[in-house]
C-alpha cells in the first residue's frame, strides 16, 4: 500500500500499527498530493490511504488524479474531517472508502483489507450520519457544491488567494476566479469573508 500523510510522525505511527498486520506492507509513502501521484506510479500500490489536508493539490485532488490514470485505483481516506460532506466529495473523487482518525486502530486494518479486496468501507458512524440527513432532506449548504468546487471552497476558506489555488491546481487564475463565483453563487455568500465564516460554522476549517 501507499501511506499518503504530511506528517512524518503519524506516517511513523502508522507503520508500527500496520505492522502488527502481516498481510499489510507499506510499499511506498508521500507527504504530499503530487507525491503521492508520483509514487502511485512508480511503486503500483495495490491501495492508497490518503489524507485530505495534505500541502500542494490536497487530497481531494490527489485522488482525482489517481483514479483518473488508473480507474481500478483503490483508494482509502484517513482523514481528521468527520462531516459527512468530506465523504460525499472523498467518495465523488473516486475513493473507494473513508475512515476517521479517531476510529480504533483496528477499523484502520479492517477498512485496508476491505478495500484491497475489491469492497467498498466507510466509517460506520459517519455512513449513519450521512443517511440520516439524506433521509431527512437536510444537508450542509456545501453538500450542493462539485468536488471541485469544494476543493476550492475550502482553499479559500483557509485563506488561499486565487493566484495560489491556481497554481496549486495547475488550474488558470481566470478558470479558478470562475469557480469562487459559482461557489459563492451557490452558497448564496457575497464575500470570501462570509463564505470563511460559513466554512468555520460547519466545521469544514477552523477558527
Amino acid at each position: 500500500m501507499l501511506l499518503v500523510d504530511d506528517h512524518a510522525v503519524v506516517r511513523a505511527g502508522y507503520r508500527v500499527l500496520l505492522g502488527n498486520a502481516p498481510e499489510i506492507e507499506i510499499v511506498a509513502e508521500a507527504d504530499s498530493g503530487e507525491t503521492a501521484c508520483r509514487e502511485f506510479v512508480h511503486a503500483a500500490p495495490d491501495v492508497v490511504v490518503m489524507d485530505l489536508s495534505l500541502p500542494g493539490m490536497g487530497g481531494l485532488e490527489a485522488i482525482r488524479r489517481i483514479v483518473a490514470r488508473d480507474g481500478g485505483a483503490r483508494v482509502l481516506v484517513f482523514s481528521m474531517h468527520e462531516d459527512p460532506v468530506f465523504v460525499e466529495q472523498a467518495l465523488a473523487a473516486g475513493a473507494r472508502g473513508y475512515v476517521t482518525k479517531s476510529s480504533a486502530p483496528e477499523a484502520l486494518v479492517e477498512a485496508i483489507k476491505t478495500i484491497a479486496a475489491g469492497g467498498i468501507h466507510v466509517d460506520p458512524d459517519i455512513a449513519q450520519r450521512l443517511a440520516f440527513q439524506k433521509s431527512r432532506g437536510r444537508g450542509t449548504p456545501m453538500a450542493a457544491l462539485s468536488t471541485r468546487e469544494f476543493e476550492i471552497f475550502c482553499m479559500l476558506a483557509e485563506g488561499l488567494n486565487v493566484g495560489e489555488i491556481a497554481r496549486r491546481l495547475s488550474l488558470s487564475y481566470k478558470t479558478v476566479a470562475n469557480y469562487a463565483t459559482q461557489i459563492k453563487s451557490k452558497l448564496e455568500v457575497g464575500t470570501i469573508t462570509e463564505l470563511a465564516r460559513l466554512a468555520i460554522r460547519h466545521g469544514i476549517v477552523k477558527a
